[in-house]
């Protein structure tokens, strides 16, 4: 397909990019390396594109990436899961600001390493793996996992597979970021946000309208972000941080505030115009009733 010729050269780049400039933040080895990221300052209430008040660890493996908060063994709660898959080309280091930024916000999030991700088999190997760490007396992540709460999300091609993902019944919410044609929402049943930038020329924004107006069964948001082109979520996610954020905190976590982003006459997003050039709700998610206090 040419959009995924199109995508390799600038993915791969850009990886060996990061690779030789991303220093002590991230785990370089194989297998089973952990390093730990300064621990980021708490953001303000309903600050969703501010760091949250986890400090942050890497942990390279064969199959999987994982980010997450540093000090999870000692942790008091259970903490989210998210999948990823990243774009044709792409290794997770290419969206390292991303996955951090997640988990410092509390989630556990499972890179898969393969550069071709759409059949989603390494997403949901990931979820297999969280599982059985999660039951492993001696492992860090020791009943700290909440494996009840999982989001599946990905860029381009890995968009394309967090829907093909969001057919898993462990899966309970979809986060597309300019997905890739070759995925079939129809299987999909859970909510989902389905992310678009203004300006993408690989994914051009129609395509994500398609895989939105066939989500008929399910509470589903399009969302374009103004002026973002197919690699604005690359490196610096920008003004994808915040709204993917505050859409895993209100599904995954339950966050009252977040919520109120997507849902109910407030929908925040549906004003925010600076960041948003197109934003849509279905039937199913207009129904779906604003966060009670």
């Amino acid at each position: 397909m040419l959009w995924r010729r199109n995508l390799l050269a600038p993915l791969a780049a850009l990886a060996l990019v990061l690779t030789a400039s991303a220093g002590a933040g991230t785990a370089a080895a194989s297998t089973d390396t952990t390093v730990v990221a300064a621990a980021p300052a708490a953001p303000a209430a309903g600050d969703f594109g501010a760091p949250g008040p986890y400090a942050t660890a890497v942990e390279v493996g064969a199959v999987t990436t994982l980010y997450y908060p540093r000090d999870i063994a000692d942790s008091d709660r259970r903490h989210p899961v998210i999948v990823w898959g990243n774009g044709t080309g792409g290794v997770p280091l290419v969206y390292r600001d991303l996955m951090l930024h997640w988990a410092s916000q509390g989630f556990v999030v499972a890179a898969a390493n393969t550069p071709m991700s759409n059949l989603g088999i390494s997403m949901r190997a990931s979820i297999d793996m969280l599982t059985a760490r999660n039951a492993a007396p001696g492992s860090v992540f020791f009943d700290r996992v909440d494996l009840e709460h999982i989001g599946a999300s990905g860029h381009s091609q890995g968009g394309a597979a967090a829907i093909v993902v969001g057919s898993d019944p462990r899966i309970d919410t979809v986060l597309p970021i300019q997905p890739g044609p070759l995925a079939n929402i129809n299987a999909v049943r859970v909510p989902a946000l389905l992310l678009a930038g203004q300006q993408d020329s690989i994914v051009f924004p129609a395509l994500v309208k398609a895989f939105y107006n066939a989500a008929d069964h399910i509470p589903a948001l399009y969302g374009e972000v103004r002026g973002a082109d197919h690699f604005t979520v690359v490196g610096d996610p920008g003004p994808f941080a915040a709204p993917t954020t505050a859409w895993f905190r209100a599904h995954l976590m339950g966050d009252r505030t977040a919520h109120a982003q997507f849902f109910g006459p407030g929908c925040d997003i549906c004003t925010d115009t600076a960041t948003w050039s197109d934003v849509r709700r279905n039937g199913l998610a207009l129904n779906v009733p604003a966060a009670t206090p």
